[in-house]
């Protein structure tokens, strides 16, 4: 019977790895179809970017308390499943906590500090049920994550639950079959630990047999739970759990607010201005140069990170202007329909070997009333806990509308007239751009 649950950790454990595998592996090619940047620059900051942003939470410690509760929730969570490769080699071996032996009394300062936060990890997981399903907390209910997103928070949150919980009767199953010398459990004895001897009482009634199955079936659901976390990750906006440390160090620098001039659009101002620099040997073969994104292959890998790396927690549309007014525009929505897109267009190269034209791109998505919406203002950029931008993406997208679509408001395309034939975006003449002093 040892066999055959050792043959079958063995096959969970190597099937869930490579699901994983397989899954992690189309993600990273799904970022990596974006433009090229090269970001490597001040790697002093970004360390600390990874360390204060990533690992140690900066931006959610505004609110202090839900800052404390989700840093549990994380650093516990984390922490509890160090546990994992004693799990994991007593489940190759058949052994029975392989390192109690070795580490002595270490051994049960370890397992007492993770059931204590385990309580750490269930206490502020029921906070946040309760703040999403019965308080209702605004960025919660709105309609943006109407369907599946509601849910997928939910799942997760009972599923740290379960997993803790299960933890907890494991052990406290256990240390009752060590105290009755069953055989195995009695081997290497533990004694009791700080939390999961509180819930013995609940099974001292049981007999020998039925605790064992309560210790088997508490072994197995914890493993068999870990396992599908592991899996359920990728295809939830808890992929942020891993994505964050990589996306803090990717984080731009540079001010916020600040725009990159496209070199294109520079040279094209300066041969008008000084038409003797124009380059006369122009490549006829050379690629058509693109202004903004039309879809995900326009935009840099890095918001594509972005979008993969999104918490979904609605910080950015709780400060933005624009949403908070009444407007179409989410930022929380635009990084959705980004990854909602790129999603597609994996599944798309996934099917045919390399992508071929659906008749779709980003505005199939994001609508061009969305888009106007924004006020560039970088108040989404700047609350966003894993150092996120859509404000790139919106940017991107509003250069393709008015570059490549010639796709602008009147009142903007009599600004850009203005500022042409004026070099202003007043409608004088640069002789007379001081004449509105005098008529007001």
């Amino acid at each position: 019977m040892q066999i055959v649950q050792q043959i079958l950790f063995i096959l969970l454990a190597g099937s869930a790895g490579l699901f994983f595998f397989t899954r992690a592996k189309k993600i990273y090619r799904n970022i990596f179809l974006g433009a090229k940047e090269t970001i490597n620059d001040n790697k002093a900051q970004r360390w600390r970017n990874v360390l204060l942003l990533a690992f140690g939470q900066k931006k959610m410690f505004r609110n202090p308390l839900v800052g404390v509760l989700h840093f549990f929730v994380y650093a516990g969570f984390i922490i509890i499943n160090i546990e994992m490769l004693e799990i994991v080699l007593d489940g190759i071996l058949g052994t029975h906590r392989l390192f109690a032996p070795y580490l002595g009394g270490l051994y049960n300062f370890l397992i007492n500090s993770f059931e204590i936060l385990a309580v750490l990890v269930i206490v502020p997981c029921a906070i946040f049920l309760v703040r999403r399903n019965i308080i209702k907390l605004k960025r919660f209910i709105s309609r943006d994550l109407d369907g599946w997103p509601r849910s997928d928070a939910n799942y997760i949150l009972v599923t740290e639950i379960t997993l803790m919980l299960l933890f907890l009767f494991l052990n406290a199953s256990d240390t009752l079959l060590q105290a009755r010398g069953v055989e195995h459990y009695a081997a290497h004895p533990t004694g009791n630990f700080i939390v999961s001897q509180y819930l013995q009482p609940l099974l001292t009634g049981l007999s020998d047999s039925a605790l064992v199955a309560v210790e088997r079936g508490s072994w197995w659901l914890h493993i068999i739970g870990v396992l599908a976390f592991l899996n359920y990750l990728p295809y939830s906006k808890h992929l942020h759990i891993l994505l964050a440390f990589p996306n803090a160090w990717y984080a731009r620098l540079q001010p916020l607010g600040k725009m990159d001039n496209m070199p294109a659009i520079q040279n094209e101002v300066l041969y008008a201005m000084q038409p003797e620099l124009a380059p006369t040997d122009v490549d006829a073969n050379a690629p058509v140069v693109k202004f903004g994104a039309k879809d995900v292959f326009d935009l840099s890998w890095k918001s594509l990170l972005d979008a993969y790396s999104c918490t979904e927690c609605g910080r950015c549309s709780a400060a933005c202007p624009a949403n908070q007014t009444g407007k179409l525009l989410s930022p929380r929505k635009i990084m959705m329909d980004t990854r909602d897109r790129l999603e597609e267009v994996g599944k798309n190269i996934d099917k045919n070997g390399e992508f071929q034209d659906d008749g779709k791109n980003l505005f199939s998505y994001i609508s061009i009333e969305e888009l106007r919406a924004c006020t560039t203002c970088n108040a989404c950029v700047q609350e966003c806990p894993v150092s996120i931008s859509p404000l790139d993406i919106i940017y991107e997208m509003r250069r393709s509308l008015i570059m490549e679509d010639s796709n602008a408001p009147q009142e903007w395309n009599a600004m850009f007239s203005n500022v042409e034939n004026n070099f202003a975006p007043w409608k004088f003449s640069p002789d007379e751009r001081d004449k509105w002093v005098m008529e007001n």
